[in-house]
């Protein structure tokens, strides 16, 4: 027969064990978000992204379906090239602080596609950006060396580099601070091919496109900027600007004509996972 002091110490030995297993591993909720690779976290915690397209190759997203809503994702490209450093520090700025205080003046969700030179030059605003649940940081590769031959007159990447590049990107976020990266890649300059697509098949990302340029890329009129904008958008509409000032000074004059006016006409502003989460039938 089990008596009360054999029943009482079982009792303790079990609850020391579940107690030290609790220990050993994390609780579902402290799982990591889900890397930026081929093989996600766990299904409930990875950002929506879109399957492999023919082949197996990189898909790629450019708008979410017009029959979702009324939803619109703004998304900047924080562009630094790798050989920028020397315009840098000669006080070239490649950043827009001003930007920034504006969307999260205006509450404006977004997604911004930053390059790790980028990330290298400004940790603090990289680590900021990441840090705040109105952004959601995206890859646009460390090097903003094209991922094609004659493409804005950027460099080329080799073919061979071009997993490498965008997986230093990565690495260089979370080593300035930004914790959880999307699985979301943006060619610079928006120029891909097929093989370009399949370089990227092992990084597990999806390649984000638009379908809404702003056109604020040496841009100096911030009106015709935003006329641009306007007339372009549509029901899941992705729309590219610029997070840099000596490139684009006058994005954030054009947000701020652009927000109020899209939000009379009844759109929501979301970021890119909403608008893939849409486009997965997910809510």
């Amino acid at each position: 027969m089990i008596t009360p002091v054999r029943r009482a110490a079982a009792f303790c030995a079990l609850t020391t064990a579940l107690a030290a297993l609790a220990a050993c591993g994390p609780h579902p909720a402290q799982l990591p978000r889900g890397a930026p690779s081929a093989t996600p976290a766990t299904p409930s915690t990875h950002p929506p992204t879109l399957a492999p397209g023919p082949a197996g190759l990189t898909p790629v997203f450019e708008n979410a379906p017009r029959t979702a809503g009324k939803t619109v994702a703004l998304t900047f490209d924080a562009d630094m090239t790798a050989d920028q450093g020397p315009r840098a520090a000669a006080g070239e700025r490649f950043d827009h602080p001003r930007l920034i205080a504006a969307l999260r003046a205006l509450k404006v969700p977004s997604t911004v596609f930053m390059t790790g030179r980028w990330a290298e030059e400004y940790p603090d605003q990289a680590r900021s950006i990441g840090r705040d649940p109105l952004f959601e940081v995206a890859n646009h590769s460390y090097s903003h060396y094209a991922f094609t031959d004659d493409c804005y007159g950027l460099p080329a990447v080799g073919r061979d580099r071009m997993r490498a590049d965008v997986e230093r990107a990565y690495t260089t976020f979370r080593e300035v601070g930004v914790e959880d990266p999307m699985p979301y890649f943006r060619f610079p300059g928006g120029c891909y091919d097929r093989e370009a697509l399949k370089a990227l098949t092992p990084a597990g990302v999806t390649a984000v496109q638009w379908d809404v340029v702003g056109g604020d890329a040496f841009a100096t009129d911030a009106d015709a900027v935003a006329r641009q904008v306007l007339d372009g958008v549509r029901p899941g509409s992705v729309v590219v600007l610029h997070c840099t000032r000596s490139a684009a000074p006058v994005t954030e004059r054009a947000v701020r004509a652009i927000v109020p006016e899209l939000r009379r006409q009844g759109y929501r502003f979301v970021k890119v996972s909403d608008l893939l989460a849409t486009a997965n039938g997910r809510t």
